[in-house]
């Protein structure tokens, strides 16, 4: 069964198992769904009121990112937890022979790069996601600012968790592989926690 076919208290089940599937991974891409699904609330609530009229280009360009990353993060949920699993597969291949070690080795290491791949996509998603709910927190419904709190949070969470899982793949990998990926991780958890931190601002000054 996929993931988000599962009802939240069997999610929960699988992944407080001692299973390796579902791990951080897909609980970051899964956290990254609940963003988008809150966001596109707050969008909602914020168009067609005319009390909140500043907020409504904010809203509908924050509905038109959310539409790709609402699905898209379930997707990521499920190609996470795969992408491990074919890891896991790879590395018991056999290896008698020396063809069977190199193409072990490499077969590891394209399962590897791939679940490097994977939760790097969240990243990239979630820091969309990010950047239009700094709009809804300063112009939004301000009755529901609160929530767009809760998904920046959400967000933040998913972007810095995948991050982890890009790192410690990425990790056993040589140099050459997933390059770009090495080379934005700094700026993207720079760039996260900059945005955050002016998504709290903006919440806790329209709450004051």
């Amino acid at each position: 069964m996929k993931w988000m076919d599962m009802t939240l208290g069997d999610f929960q089940d699988a992944l407080s198992s001692s299973d390796p599937t579902p791990g951080g991974g897909t609980a970051a891409a899964v956290a990254l769904g609940q963003a988008a699904a809150l966001t596109r609330m707050v969008a909602q609530l914020t168009l067609g009121k005319e009390k909140w009229v500043d907020g409504w280009t904010d809203a509908e360009k924050a509905n038109s990112i959310v539409d790709t990353i609402y699905h898209r993060a379930g997707e990521l949920a499920q190609l996470d937890s795969d992408a491990f699993d074919e890891v896991m597969s790879s590395f018991r291949m056999p290896k008698s022979t020396d063809e069977e070690t190199n193409n072990r080795r490499n077969a590891i290491r394209n399962a590897t790069l791939t679940a490097s791949e994977v939760p790097f996509e969240t990243v990239t998603l979630g820091m969309e996601l990010l950047n239009c709910q700094e709009a809804l927190a300063q112009r939004g419904n301000g009755n529901a600012v609160s929530d767009v709190g809760v998904a920046a949070l959400l967000t933040s969470a998913a972007i810095k968790g995948a991050l982890f899982n890009v790192e410690i793949n990425l990790q056993s990998l040589p140099e050459e592989m997933g390059e770009e990926m090495r080379q934005k991780i700094p700026e993207m958890r720079k760039l996260c926690s900059e945005v955050s931190r002016k998504i709290m601002h903006a919440v806790h000054g329209r709450m004051a």
